[in-house]
């Protein structure tokens, strides 16, 4: 009986000491914490939004102690800034925001993320700010500015004010275009704190209680943490770079010549294919961009313009017209609210003189291709002269082009009198003499 006591005993300590383990393991934090490090090194825009959802997901999947933004912009799109700033207030861990490395950037749509963040942290040598939302190409009216700004200011304070920073330093960033250091940002609270580096940004926040947007208070376990790079895949990287206007609008050109050169030698095949393929890039990449619908139906007319040249000769007025027209709707194609997200002049000149001139010669070769008679096959042979290889009583042959054909004429003809095709029939062909010049004498 005893032996099954002390057993039992045994039994129950171990389990005793499992228990405590566990708890003590529960409340302790990770020996060795992982923080989640993603880069936006450009403009704000849906490749953005993406890299930053997919970012997260993989946070939440890692039980990461924190997302690190490393973030350089000079601004971007409002519509992805609301999505990513959204995201960022709903992460399931902390989110931190760390304008970084010495002279980068949190322009425009970058300083709404900054104050978006958990932690919102700079660089020495870097800055953040110039906020006022841009309609570009659209003079507002007073009203509508009034409206457009209010909307901004409100949307900014709406998660600043429970970050506890200053709202007021906030708002005027948008209003008034104010930009601010690192060292500004931090008298005036718009951010938490200053590190030169992820490590050392780290290694300050371990410790830290942070109050999330949801009202929960987390404390960071960051000392030593395990940096987990998030890189950007594939389409990620190749969505990114067509997110430029100026390339995409580039890309839109390339791939219309590639289709003219199928058109003009049909059967190469690979210009056809290439051409569709990066037609379809370009204009998938636009899709994501702000695009001007007025500037495509310029577009449009532009390429009416080219093709009436080449049918009614107006000694190139039309061509003009039209080549400027496609200069103008490319210039105004994307409606970006910062330069980077704009076509550029030189780009918009360059695209619609070589694709302008280009059409126009183009489609004038094809309508007079259209308007030239056949020059292969018997039709090819009507007016054109042949000698008599026997006498045409009223059928023989007759060389022509090298050619023996069989051929009738109405009239005898002896052999070696010229002879001209008037029709075709079959494989014979119908012919008449050609009259001798007459004789002059003196």
């Amino acid at each position: 009986m005893i032996p099954i006591v002390r057993r039992c005993a045994l039994w129950l300590a171990a389990a005793v000491t499992m228990l405590a383990a566990f708890a003590a393991a529960q409340n302790s934090p990770v020996s060795q914490p992982r923080v989640i490090l993603l880069h936006l090194d450009d403009t704000i825009q849906p490749i953005s939004d993406e890299y930053l959802t997919r970012g997260l997901a993989q946070a939440s999947v890692m039980n990461a102690t924190a997302v690190l933004v490393e973030l350089n912009t000079p601004g971007g799109l409002l519509d992805s800034t609301r999505s990513m700033v959204g995201k960022i207030l709903a992460a399931n861990v902390p989110v931190i925001v760390y304008v970084a490395p010495s002279g980068s950037r949190a322009g425009s749509a970058g300083f709404f993320l900054l104050e978006a963040a958990d932690i919102a942290a700079m660089a020495p040598g870097t800055n953040a700010g110039a906020s006022h939302p841009v309609v570009e190409g659209a003079k507002l009216d007073p009203l509508m500015k009034q409206k457009l700004e209010n909307d901004t200011t409100a949307f900014l304070r709406s998660y600043v004010a429970r970050r506890n920073r200053n709202t007021d330093a906030a708002q005027d960033a948008v209003l008034n275009s104010k930009s601010y250091t690192e060292r500004e940002a931090l008298q005036l609270h718009l951010i938490d704190l200053i590190a030169s580096s992820d490590r050392d940004l780290l290694d300050l926040l371990d410790g830290r209680s942070i109050t999330r947007f949801n009202g929960s208070t987390v404390t960071l376990h960051t000392r030593g943490a395990e940096l987990i790079s998030l890189e950007p895949t594939l389409r990620e990287e190749i969505l990114d770079r067509l997110m430029d206007p100026n390339l995409a609008v580039l890309i839109l050109v390339l791939g219309g010549l590639l289709i003219y050169v199928e058109f003009n030698a049909p059967g190469t095949i690979i210009p056809g294919a290439l051409g569709t393929l990066l037609l379809l890039t370009a204009l998938f990449a636009l899709n994501l961009l702000p695009v001007r619908y007025t500037a495509v139906m310029l577009l449009i007319a532009a390429f009416t313009l080219l093709v009436l040249e080449a049918k009614f000769p107006s000694h190139g007025v039309l061509a003009a017209v039209g080549i400027i027209a496609l200069i103008f709707g490319t210039l105004t194609l994307v409606a970006g609210p910062i330069p980077e997200l704009r076509v550029q002049i030189g780009t918009a000149i360059a695209c619609g003189l070589a694709f302008g001139l280009i059409t126009a010669f183009l489609v004038r070769i094809a309508i007079r291709a259209r308007r030239n008679k056949v020059l292969t096959g018997p039709d090819a042979l009507i007016g054109t002269i042949g000698l008599a290889q026997e006498p045409l009583s009223p059928r023989g042959q007759i060389l022509i082009h090298g050619e023996l054909w069989f051929a009738e004429s109405p009239t005898p003809v002896e052999t070696g009198a010229p002879v001209r095709v008037r029709a075709v029939r079959g494989l014979t062909l119908l012919v008449e003499r050609v009259p001798e010049p007459a004789q002059t004498t003196n």
